[in-house]
């Protein structure tokens, strides 16, 4: 990852590259622009599909911001979504039968249709943290988190970091969902081997250095589950978790994420648990004073947010799929992840919200933005 003084030159980069990204988008792009655009002068300062007004604008903006699931085919409907826009990434459940051929081809072909749209390059993520997680089981990392300190600590991280990236970038996956961040309370927490270790430290080195690997083979990384779900009482994939350390140890748990922020990191995940000390009575990742608030504000956050699954236990426990969706964009959130769904319904609420005054289509221009500019930053 970055040393500080680069960091501090590739956050300004990232500012011009939101304000040059659609010349550097071509033509492509600007054909898929309509009459509710505005003029040349605002043109210039938003990236095409972010900077439309009315509820047409919204939804091209609102599409950027939809990732949706493949596995090893790229089915019409999906195509369909990409073509018109109404999805912005994929994330990748490849079947244990699928070889990476199949993978590799069922990419091509969405990012096809996302280029035949004139839209730009989908994001596309997978869950390749090593150990218990992992997407691609005969590929890289060969370690677990767990196993990393061991294995040579710092140099070893670095290692699998770049030899999952290049692994991953030769599929067409430019995002992997990872590296964990969290710092296990306890020895039976549920992550099991999906952590870095139980001291915050220990977690912050070994982390920053697997992302600054798949930064190194041109794969964004992704810190995660901000603020922490150590402490979680249970796995938010399947139900409702309340975090109900307080504020003092929850701090302690924030080291890794201020270290991999302060390194430069592209993408955050937050995740699903209450954390009633942080004023957060449901999930964080639909709680503007965690996301907004405390990711950006405090920690000084410049890049883009993900959701945990909008289709997880915990969320389908505290709101509609309509409803998580619309909170997440009004908490500050920019990618809204479903992994269990290829054709998720998350434009149309959206726009419509917009439309009745609940939502500032400000959020979602600025989500916008900030997608378009990370895919930029990528080559995607």
């Amino acid at each position: 990852m970055a040393l500080p003084a680069e960091i501090r030159r590739r956050r300004l980069w990232a500012l011009a590259a939101v304000a040059g990204v659609a010349a550097g988008l071509g033509a492509a792009i600007g054909a898929s622009k309509d009459s509710e655009d505005p003029g040349p002068t605002a043109a210039t300062a938003l990236p095409s599909q972010c900077a439309g007004e009315g509820p047409q604008g919204v939804r091209r903006a609102a599409g950027q911001m939809v990732m949706a699931r493949i596995e090893a085919d790229a089915g019409r409907n999906l195509r369909t979504a990409a073509e018109e826009g109404a999805i912005g990434g994929v994330i990748v459940f490849p079947p244990p039968e699928a070889s990476d051929g199949q993978v590799k081809r069922a990419i091509a072909r969405v990012q096809g249709a996302a280029a035949d749209g004139g839209h730009p390059p989908l994001l596309v993520a997978t869950d390749q943290e090593g150990g218990e997680v992992k997407r691609f089981l005969d590929g890289p990392p060969t370690l677990a988190p767990a196993e990393i300190a061991a294995a040579g600590g710092e140099s070893e991280a670095e290692r699998q970091g770049a030899e999952t990236g290049r692994y991953l970038a030769q599929l067409g996956i430019n995002v992997d969902l990872a590296p964990v961040l969290d710092v296990p309370s306890s020895s039976v927490s549920f992550l099991g081997s999906r952590t870095f270790g139980s001291d915050p430290e220990t977690v912050a080195r070994l982390g920053v250095a697997f992302a600054r690997g798949l930064e190194s083979a041109g794969v964004a990384a992704t810190a995660k589950h901000f603020p922490g779900l150590g402490q979680a009482p249970a796995n938010t994939d399947f139900s409702e978790a309340t975090v109900t350390a307080p504020r003092s140890a929850l701090r302690a748990g924030l080291g890794p994420f201020e270290a991999a922020i302060a390194a430069g990191v592209p993408l955050v995940m937050v995740g699903h648990s209450a954390y009633p000390a942080f004023g957060a009575q449901g999930p964080a990742s639909l709680d503007r004073g965690i996301v907004d608030g405390r990711l950006r504000d405090r920690l000084d956050f410049e890049g883009v947010t993900i959701t945990d699954d909008l289709e997880a236990g915990a969320i389908a426990a505290t709101a509609g799929p309509k409803d998580a969706v619309v909170e997440a964009v009004e908490a500050g959130e920019d990618v809204l992840l479903f992994a269990q769904d290829s054709e998720p319904i998350a434009v149309e609420p959206i726009a419509k919200a917009v439309v009745a005054g609940r939502l500032d289509p400000t959020l979602v221009r600025g989500a916008c933005e900030r997608i378009t500019a990370l895919k930029d930053s990528l080559g995607a």
